[in-house]
């Protein structure tokens, strides 16, 4: 996964899966862009990935997560629900402010 966190007011965390970087999906108005610039070059483990979205939850930061992987490093940090998660041509993403 490729992880990039973004500093302003609050911190935005994005990960994406691997395979998903630099695709763009469509879907009637709804669009994905898995770009570079947003998720980030610096890829991470599961395990890498779940201690910065634990930490990053703790400075009460926004998460976008793109992809499978993605998807269920949220759910199992406890930042998203399954409820929460939506799709666009079959790629489940989930967006958290908490």
């Amino acid at each position: 996964m490729f992880v990039k966190i973004h500093e302003a007011y609050r911190k935005t965390v994005a990960v994406c899966d691997a395979e998903l970087l630099g695709k763009r999906f469509e879907e009637g108005k709804k669009q994905l862009d898995v770009s570079k610039e947003f998720y980030g070059s610096e890829k991470k483990n599961e395990k890498e990935v779940l201690e910065i979205l634990k930490d990053a939850a703790l400075d009460d930061s926004t998460f976008n997560l793109v992809g499978k992987k993605a998807v269920a490093a949220g759910i199992k940090s406890g930042l998203i629900s399954e409820d929460g998660v939506m799709e666009i041509k079959g790629i489940p993403y989930a967006l958290s402010l908490l």
